[in-house]
């Protein structure tokens, strides 16, 4: 699962999504310009799996930062059972090399799972600390853990310091910026709203447990949830875990629901290049190949190319992608677990869920509760709500320059980084390496993670 790896040259990170770890490009790390020693900020997935493979294949010491619990980030820091993987165990193997790897550790930890099973999601979490855990018992004194934020990296010779919010600092030949998802922004119509104590800007900051969302509320309550993809599916079903028994409504552009993985094995993938542009004949070959191999099919064997169709498109067509398929696509790609569809089935058969098409006109406080106007989609007419509680389940910011994050926003500031032209995370070059203001990539400032997707 290793999409980046480090070598040990400045300004040469790897960014395949398949690398074969045996290649071990680490070890190049000593050609250069000598980079020692790493900082990564960030101890989710992205961070702790790059860690991890710098300790497996002797890289450089690693300082990896993180507040919070390593390994697990938003994704993986849920405690709540419930929410589960939205890929089969099979397919979830933190090394390439090694596919089985994650089968073969549930079961040496009797955890019951097989390749079929989607896992929960903080399990992975736990799976992914244990393999950090291993890798710096095998490699001591090559691992240093700093529990703080970083707040700014300032250049400091021919390296970094990497200032913190306890005060201390740390001195590096390199960086990676291993940042995760940012937090949800607040729509423009929800801003009325956004100080009062019944609006939920960020379901995740109240992590460990969702339990909260329900505090206070009965069966006559109806929330109203903006947005219908997985953190709405998360938030419903934590909701139902915590005994809500109310109405819930999921409002969003175009009332997409994300679709269910097939209940039995994935149909094996068959293509051999990728489909021709420009996108127009690109969606008609998909559409061709669902008819005789079924929709999943044709788009999981999509997966090897759509960095090279990506990376390969121009600007004007990743706009119209962005604008027009990005959410048909998201639906299709990024499907629920089988139990966590049948879940949401259930609540809306229920009466409980309703997702809607439309958008949020205006809100105001009225009273004890909050006053929403919403308009269906392809309508004239709107419809007034009165909620007890708003969630924001809009997914994940992209734009950097919108985010409250005292590093993004010192590095924006000093013209370390720029967001990229999507305005979908961090702007990076071919190999990970950040661009400054004026479009210099630096030789080691690197990014990796969901902050890259506006590159791979």
């Amino acid at each position: 699962m290793l999409k980046r790896l480090l070598d040990r040259r400045k300004g040469n990170l790897s960014t395949g999504r398949d690398i074969p770890v045996a290649a071990n490009p680490a070890r190049r790390f000593e050609d250069n310009y000598l980079i020692k020693h790493v900082t990564i900020i960030g101890g989710g997935f992205s961070g702790t799996l790059l860690a991890i493979n710098l300790l497996r294949h002797d890289g450089p010491r690693v300082t990896l930062i993180e507040r919070a619990a390593l390994g697990r980030g938003i994704a993986y820091g849920t405690r709540q059972t419930e929410h589960l993987l939205n890929v089969r165990t099979a397919n979830m193997s933190a090394f390439p090399d090694q596919p089985d790897h994650l089968v073969r550790w549930l079961s040496s930890h009797d955890h019951g799972f097989d390749a079929a099973d989607f896992i929960p999601r903080g399990l992975y979490g736990g799976y992914l600390r244990d393999l950090l855990d291993t890798a710096a018992a095998s490699s001591p004194r090559r691992l240093d853990l700093v529990a703080a934020d970083a707040l700014a990296v300032e250049e400091r010779g021919d390296g970094h310091r990497v200032r913190l919010s306890d005060g201390h600092h740390v001195d590096t030949d390199a960086v990676v910026l291993a940042l995760g998802n940012l937090p949800p922004h607040v729509p423009a119509t929800l801003q009325p709203v956004a100080g009062h104590p019944a609006f939920i800007r960020n379901p995740w900051s109240i992590q460990p447990t969702l339990g909260d969302l329900a505090h206070g509320l009965s069966e006559a309550d109806t929330l109203l949830l903006i947005g219908s993809g997985l953190t709405m599916v998360d938030v419903a079903v934590q909701l139902d875990s915590a005994g809500f028994k109310g109405r819930m409504i999921a409002i969003s552009r175009r009332g997409l629901l994300p679709h269910r993985h097939a209940s039995g094995g994935a149909h094996p993938a068959r293509r051999r290049e990728r489909p021709a542009p420009p996108l127009s004949r690109m969606l008609r070959a998909v559409r061709d190949r669902a008819s005789d191999i079924g929709w999943r099919s044709a788009v999981d064997e999509l997966r090897p190319f759509t960095q090279a169709i990506w990376q390969s498109a121009d600007d004007a067509t990743r706009a119209r992608f962005l604008r027009h398929l990005r959410p048909w696509w998201d639906v299709h790609r990024h499907r629920l677990a089988p139990r966590v569809a049948d879940r949401i089935a259930c609540l809306i058969e229920a009466g409980r869920l309703e997702v809607r098409a439309g958008k949020i006109c205006r809100t105001k406080v009225a009273d004890k509760k909050l006053n929403v106007v919403w308009r269906a989609r392809g309508t004239a007419t709107t419809t007034t709500l009165d909620v007890s509680r708003i969630i924001n389940c809009v997914g994940p910011q992209g734009d950097v320059t919108q985010v409250d994050e005292p590093l993004l926003g010192d590095m924006i500031a000093n013209g370390t980084i720029r967001p990229d032209a999507e305005r979908l995370g961090i702007d990076v070059d071919a190999t990970a390496r950040v661009r400054s203001f004026d479009g210099q990539a630096n030789e080691s400032i690197f990014a990796v993670g969901p902050m890259t997707r506006g590159a791979f």
